[in-house]
């Protein structure tokens, strides 16, 4: 291809990215009915209330970000040194692939298409360690916060209430060994032939030292604290009331679900509000109010930087003259 072809190819595939994630985002806000009810609930509080605690909300999402900036920082110090600037960009634009490929697999590519050609699989591998860092940070809280649902508010004997607490105990302590373990991957890989073509780009897991794993989980932590305290924020605001320990094991729960059920982030709400509406229950009847939470949360930690990456999405080159 000529220099000119690469370009307005180049320009094809921006737009391309830029337009879907616009007519999804689009669509689905203006089919939203739960941010309307979101907006009926608002009318009901002191609208200086109401600024104040979306700007806590927002600028929670800014710091959860900046944490997740850190961390890939952090991780791809090894394969290559990134500037803060580009480090801000990939992060952003991978938030905008995401939102439209199944179970945010389009973040992977998104990401590290700003990591030079030549290490972009060793990206994806050291971007997949910070993932699951996060995710076993939401299966040992949302699994042990199951056994305790189980126990609290199902009608179960006292054998099935052990026997749930020992899987998720099970559970939880799995996930962490494995997460401490992970160059375990490396070595499943090279027992599959198949995959041996590609084993090489999974030895940099066997460079993460217990300490460096031990940093990207506290910095995982710190996210999922932030995370969990917007919804501790507005319904603290929208649902006053709520009996706090089982309002924050109810969040946990919720993000234990969504991360096992396969989905879309632009359909993701529908997951959240469904689980959330029917959680709570349990202890409120404002069904309405809850699901209008989830819908801002939804909102903001997801469609709000999505549109954010999508100016970022502008400074990637999808056409290069290097193979990747």
């Amino acid at each position: 291809m000529t220099k000119q072809q690469k370009k307005y190819l180049n320009l094809g595939i921006k737009l391309s990215i830029i337009g879907l994630a616009t007519w999804f985002i689009v669509s689905k806000v203006n089919n939203q009915q739960n941010l309307g009810e979101f907006k009926m609930l608002l009318q009901s509080i002191d609208s200086w209330t109401v600024r104040v605690t979306l700007a806590v909300v927002v600028l929670m999402m800014l710091m959860n970000w900046a944490i997740e900036i850190v961390k890939w920082k952090y991780l791809s110090r090894r394969i290559e040194l990134i500037s803060w600037g580009k480090a801000i960009k990939s992060v952003f634009c991978g938030l905008t692939w995401a939102i439209f490929t199944p179970n945010r697999i389009g973040e992977y590519g998104g990401r590290i298409l700003l990591l030079k050609p030549r290490s972009r699989a060793r990206g994806a591998i050291a971007m997949g360690v910070g993932l699951f860092a996060q995710l076993v940070l939401t299966s040992v809280f949302g699994s042990l916060s199951v056994a305790w649902f189980v126990s609290t508010y199902l009608p179960t004997p006292d054998s099935v209430k052990f026997g749930v607490w020992l899987l998720a105990a099970i559970y939880a302590v799995a996930f962490v060994v494995f997460y401490f373990n992970v160059h375990w991957v490396d070595y499943l890989v090279g027992k599959f032939a198949f995959l041996r073509k590609i084993k090489p780009f999974f030895s940099i897991l066997e460079n993460f030292t217990m300490r460096e794993l031990w940093h990207v989980l506290l910095l995982s932590l710190l996210r999922f604290v932030i995370f969990t305290s917007q919804y501790i924020v507005l319904m603290l605001v929208f649902l006053p009331g709520l009996p706090f320990v089982s309002m924050v094991l109810m969040i946990f729960i919720l993000f234990f679900v969504q991360s096992a059920v396969p989905s879309l982030d632009i359909f993701d709400f529908s997951v959240r509000s469904f689980v959330a509406s029917n959680l709570y229950s349990y202890i409120t009847t404002q069904e309405i109010a809850v699901m209008a939470i989830v819908s801002c949360i939804w909102f903001v930690n997801l469609i709000l930087p999505a549109i954010m990456g999508s100016i970022f999405v502008l400074n990637v080159n999808y056409v290069g003259g290097n193979k990747s």
